[in-house]
């Protein structure tokens, strides 16, 4: 009989087998192919940071939790990218845990993929950041949009350690469960709306991206050192007025604790939960009667 063609999406137990053989995927990218993706995918998740900064200036008339969320449903271009046109994004290769705790994985090519990456995002990222401010877009609406990046920036980089490491946990909660949504996909249309609410969410709630702050910070940063008069009398302010944005503070005060909270949002909090309910092999032992010798054959 002909095999039916199904549109019903996946049931978690097969996402979650969806979701073992993607990490293997992953792993066997050459260095080359899976630093171009990551590069390509820190590119994306900063368009998605140029969208929701720009949605998200003037809008003071707003209600502050409607701002938020304008700016999260925007940011969501970012991930929706990454997924649907394909790249390598290190806080969605978190999952890649699933299939490491099945020992298709090695711990060698789990890391050798995490750190590639990584380095490819933050490539991607800081040149877009670059790219943008040379376009001077932040001295749009007479310098808002320059001030929004500055004030974005300027808060992220002013946050204590462990308030940093939570925002990261859940942030990245919530993106590796967009990741994990989309395994039940059979559409480019079903991805796109999976991804959303959750992405929306962590935006809406101000938790901390690793990958996004690596756009965020740095365009900040060169807004703060190479703007010129004009902007700052526009907008009323003195880089000075931005204290906490230094590049010490995006390393040590941002990046790193939001990056460890990202990998065990990511990677405890989802990938290794999905994996002890739908993919640990649980022992059973049964007790057996013991076995009796075969009586001899006389003849």
């Amino acid at each position: 009989m002909q095999e039916q063609l199904s549109f019903d999406a996946l049931m978690p137990p097969e996402m979650a087998g969806k979701a073992e053989n993607v990490g293997v995927n992953k792993t066997k990218l050459n260095s080359f192919r899976m630093f171009a993706l990551a590069v390509l995918a820190g590119a994306f998740i900063a368009m998605g940071a140029i969208f929701s900064t720009t949605a998200t200036t003037g809008g003071s008339a707003l209600p502050f939790g409607v701002t938020k969320v304008l700016g999260g449903i925007t940011f969501s271009l970012g991930l929706i990218l990454v997924v649907i046109a394909g790249a390598e994004l290190f806080t969605g290769n978190n999952l890649i845990v699933m299939a490491w705790a099945s020992h298709k994985v090695s711990t060698g090519q789990l890391i050798r993929n995490w750190i590639i990456v990584y380095l490819g995002n933050f490539v991607g990222s800081i040149l877009t950041a670059y790219m943008m401010f040379l376009s001077k877009q932040y001295e749009f609406s007479n310098g808002a949009l320059g001030l929004n990046a500055l004030t974005i920036a300027n808060n992220k980089t002013g946050l204590d350690f462990i308030p940093a490491l939570v925002l990261g946990i859940f942030c990245n909660a919530l993106v590796c469960l967009a990741v994990w949504l989309c395994m039940s996909a059979r559409t480019t249309t079903d991805r796109g709306l999976a991804i959303v609410p959750p992405i929306t969410a962590f935006v809406a709630a101000g938790f901390e991206h690793s990958i996004a702050n690596m756009y965020f910070i740095p365009v900040g940063l060169f807004i703060k050192s190479g703007a010129d008069g004009a902007f700052w009398t526009n907008i009323g302010k003195t880089a000075a007025d931005f204290s906490n944005l230094t590049w010490g503070n995006f390393f040590l005060a941002n990046l790193l604790p939001v990056t460890i909270g990202n990998i065990i949002g990511g990677a405890v909090m989802v990938g290794l939960v999905y994996w002890s309910i739908y993919l640990r092999k649980t022992a059973t032992v049964t007790a057996q009667p013991p076995q009796m010798k075969p009586a001899e054959h006389r003849p």
